[in-house]
């Protein structure tokens, strides 16, 4: 879906297809078909964009096969699907039943993220629409926290300066900016928005390694909107995307009424890092089942725990989701004089991972669910003056 902002500019929106599990080629473009295009027409549009997740081994079949690359393109542009852009922080597996801290593997100092990225860069530019020019791919935050001292810290920002290079050289020789994204998240060494600045200014390369604004994270963490972005900009540390999602959150999580409803989030695929705001600062609990079941974490301020909640659909009373900070980022991201970022990416991979009674039972009620949160965010984007665009 693209938006014509009042300064003239296109803004894209898609979905993340990192909620549809494919780990092979044929596996993508059942995506296409059983998925992507039943969420396009039921939103009773030409082109739907697409935030495409790509496993290593279908970059790898279409990194080695010119031919399938071309057949991609072409069953994309036959289902009214677009990308430009792609969600490279998960490696493989993301569809496995327990994902936890795999996904934060292989890291920043494992030659094979900076292989797999690299491979990412290349398939978009051949990706892209014809009439654009830019493309964002989203990443892991370097590394989970653990174990990531100032050796491999160097080794990290080696491999994004040698990636710089090699996005400067494929915007020579194809004529499209791919722009990286780091992507802050609990628990890793870039947590925040604020952690990102120093590791990406020291890559020295501002045109080309940016942030990945995701709004559940940033929810997560307890970040100021205006004061994450400010730094930002002020650091001139751009926004190559973000991602427009919200985190489950708990005004009251001493109550016993409140510890029962956010049990029944803690489920085993996934990690959801749970924080609270604390007089003596952050304070969080790597899993939501750590947080409910003891002491762990304060109780006497809210938690907000990293499970994507969808945008359109609120957990029940006592919880709630923080919409209200994806609004508040959104506005300050498009709603001003120019955008600070051109694509937005619906990010809600937790469908089936809800408590039973909320999970889509088929294809069916998930493409309702996907086309529901893309119309909630087209309406915040109108109501901010930008007009949608054939």
């Amino acid at each position: 879906m693209r938006f014509r902002h009042p300064d003239g500019s296109v803004v894209h929106l898609s979905y993340c297809t990192n909620v549809h599990p494919a780990e092979t080629l044929a596996g993508v473009l059942a995506q296409l078909r059983d998925h992507c295009e039943p969420v396009r027409r039921r939103l009773g549009r030409d082109r739907l964009g697409i935030g495409l997740w790509l496993a290593r081994d279908a970059a790898h079949a279409l990194i080695n096969d010119p031919a399938a690359l071309r057949g991609l393109r072409a069953e994309l542009e036959r289902r009214g699907l677009e990308v430009v852009t792609l969600n490279g922080f998960p490696y493989e597996g993301f569809g496995a039943e327990e994902v936890k801290y795999r996904v934060y593997r292989p890291d920043w100092t494992d030659p094979e993220r900076l292989a797999h990225t690299t491979d990412l860069a290349r398939l978009l530019a051949a990706l892209l629409p014809d009439d654009v020019t830019e493309g964002s791919v989203s990443t892991l935050p370097l590394a989970w926290r653990t174990d990531f001292g100032a050796d491999r810290a160097e080794t990290a920002r080696a491999a994004l300066a040698t990636l710089a290079e090699r996005l400067d050289a494929l915007q020579e020789l194809t004529g499209r900016s791919i722009r990286i994204a780091l992507e802050p998240e609990p628990g890793c060494t870039v947590e925040t928005t604020a952690d990102a600045i120093a590791p990406i200014t020291a890559v020295g390369a501002p045109h080309r390694i940016g942030v990945c604004v995701d709004t559940c994270h940033l929810a997560t963490s307890f970040e100021d909107p205006r004061t994450a972005l400010t730094a930002l900009a002020d650091a001139g540390v751009f926004v190559p995307k973000a991602q427009l999602s919200a985190a489950l959150h708990a005004e009251h999580p001493h109550l016993p009424e409140v510890r029962e409803a956010l049990a029944a989030f803690a489920e085993p695929r996934f990690l959801h890092q749970t924080r609270t705001s604390t007089a003596a600062g952050l304070r969080g609990t790597d899993d939501l089942a750590e947080a409910v079941g003891g002491a762990a974490l304060p109780d006497g301020s809210p938690w907000r725990s990293h499970f994507h909640v969808p945008l359109h659909a609120p957990p029940a009373p006592p919880l709630t989701s923080t919409l209200p900070v994806l609004t508040e980022t959104l506005a300050l991201l498009v709603g001003g004089p120019a955008p600070r970022t051109r694509h937005l990416e619906v990010e809600t991979y937790t469908w089936q991972a809800l408590p039973p009674e909320l999970r889509p039972r088929n294809r069916t009620q998930l493409a309702d669910g996907i086309a529901a949160e893309l119309t909630l965010a087209r309406d915040l984007l109108t109501d901010l003056g930008l007009k949608e665009l054939p």
